[in-house]
């Protein structure tokens, strides 16, 4: 059974043809999302990113601030991430949990996403592994496999559940 264990808001939509940073959606703009990720978006390197079980990239304005405050340069998008979302207990955000949307879209976390270089200029002396679940449990992206589709925007809430 899942129960409600976070809610919080998207903050802001993020895409790109390929690469980072990805760029925000105009306020107000709605994306749909399919069970291959955002329209408009794409991965270069699909051999690691998108995908089924990678099709929605996910992340906490809330660590950006953390990582900011260690003087980070990070800011929403940098780091890859297609929501950046706000006002989460992040650690409930893992593998397993599920995201749902005001608007009926629902995303299943399914892994960690490991950083890579490509995301270097976010951090401090490139220290892209500062997000890396490995080294620094709830403060990394997570991946989500979309289980309902539908159209989204930037301000809606997201309520977080967990496997009991």
């Amino acid at each position: 059974m899942l129960s409600p264990v976070a809610t919080g808001r998207v903050l802001q939509i993020n895409l790109s043809d390929g690469g980072v940073p990805k760029r925000p959606v105009l306020a107000g703009l709605a994306v749909h999302v399919t069970r291959d990720g955002i329209r408009g978006d794409r991965q270069h390197d699909l051999r690691h990113h998108g995908g089924p079980d990678r099709a929605v990239c996910v992340f906490s304005v809330d660590v950006m601030a953390r990582l900011a405050e260690e003087g980070h340069p990070i800011a929403p998008g940098t780091s890859g991430e297609n929501l950046t979302l706000a006002g989460l207990d992040w650690a409930h955000v893992r593998p397993g949990c599920r995201l749902v949307f005001e608007r009926g879209v629902v995303l299943e976390a399914t892994a960690f996403a490991p950083p890579c270089r490509t995301i270097a200029e976010s951090f401090r002396d490139g220290q892209f592994e500062r997000i890396s679940d490995k080294r620094h449990p709830a403060e990394s992206r997570v991946y989500c496999r979309v289980l309902t589709e539908g159209e989204l925007r930037a301000g809606e809430s997201v309520v977080v559940l967990a496997g009991g």
